[in-house]
């Protein structure tokens, strides 16, 4: 329900093709050797410029300019780290090994998204009075379920067949258009309403245990919602969750599409040139792109 401005695979590429640049002198020395053949450095290097080297050059340059302009250190990493690593529990490790990624490469992916969170979020204002009553909100967890569709006039016959008394995991498995609604059939277990988009937990929150909702509107489609049960949660002191919570306030209230005009401002100012002849014009696209388009994804 919370996503990223740069996929975690596009960065995985990033970061692989990356770390096969390094000492020219050390090119054609063999990282792998058999009796088909050796492989060198240069030549994996071209191999994955070849597949993914416009993308993946793309990447980089965004974070060398927005590590320039904004600062993210260590301890937000790993900060940011640890609360996913605690999110996800046992799932944790299994997240990582899927995704071709270690600590460290997952680390650097979340360096990459902090500084574009701080890029989207510099110029935007949050009152003491919507981070109070945030974290009021934060203090009722909530169990739900939900069928996520692509338009409104599904998500009524979606919610049609649920107030006729049809299985909710059932027409979930039928009509969701999320992937883990096959398995979970629309779980989402429990969660606070800083985990979801704005209007997924406003929703949640003003609605009846048990009640089905009319259709919600996000920027993932529309959701039928059922909250199954509330509880009251340990969130811990104001003072403890005000930065975070201004944090996610501000990245509720982001323009996503103005990061990309922002990133292009900073790459003229930098003056680059890119000396790979195979990889000219890898860039062109983002020095000069359109205001309505989203950032790269």
């Amino acid at each position: 329900m919370k996503k990223t401005v740069l996929t975690l695979t596009l960065a995985a590429s990033v970061l692989a093709l990356s770390a096969c640049n390094g000492d020219s002198a050390a090119d054609d020395k063999a990282i792998v050797t058999s009796k088909a053949g050796d492989i060198t450095k240069n030549e994996l290097y071209e191999e994955m410029k070849e597949s993914v080297g416009k993308q993946a050059l793309q990447v980089l340059i965004i974070e060398k300019v927005l590590a320039s302009e904004y600062e993210v250190t260590d301890k937000e990493v790993n900060a940011q780290f640890d609360k996913e690593k605690k999110e996800m529990g046992e799932s944790f490790d299994q997240y990582l090994e899927q995704q071709g990624q270690t600590e460290k490469s997952y680390k650097k992916y979340i360096r990459l998204n902090l500084l574009q969170e701080k890029a989207m979020t510099e110029d935007v204002k949050v009152t003491d009075e919507e981070v109070k009553a945030q974290y009021e909100n934060m203090k009722t967890e909530i169990n739900a379920r939900h069928v996520l569709v692509a338009d409104e006039a599904t998500a009524k016959e979606v919610k049609a067949k649920l107030d006729g008394g049809a299985d909710f995991a059932a027409v979930a498995k039928e009509y969701s258009t999320e992937q883990a609604a096959q398995q979970s059939g629309g779980e989402l277990g429990w969660f606070t309403p800083d985990k979801m988009v704005k209007e997924f937990s406003d929703a949640a929150l003003a609605l009846e245990v048990n009640k089905i909702s009319e259709p919600v509107k996000s920027e993932f489609g529309f959701h039928i919602i059922q909250v199954t049960d509330k509880r009251e949660a340990d969130i811990g002191s104001f003072e403890d969750n005000k930065a975070e919570i201004t944090k996610t306030l501000k990245m509720q209230k982001a323009d996503q599409t103005k990061l990309l005009p922002k990133v292009s401002k900073l790459m003229k100012e930098a003056d680059i040139e890119i000396k790979d002849e195979d990889l000219k014009g890898a860039i062109d696209q983002l020095l000069n792109p359109k205001e309505a388009e989203p950032a790269a994804e």
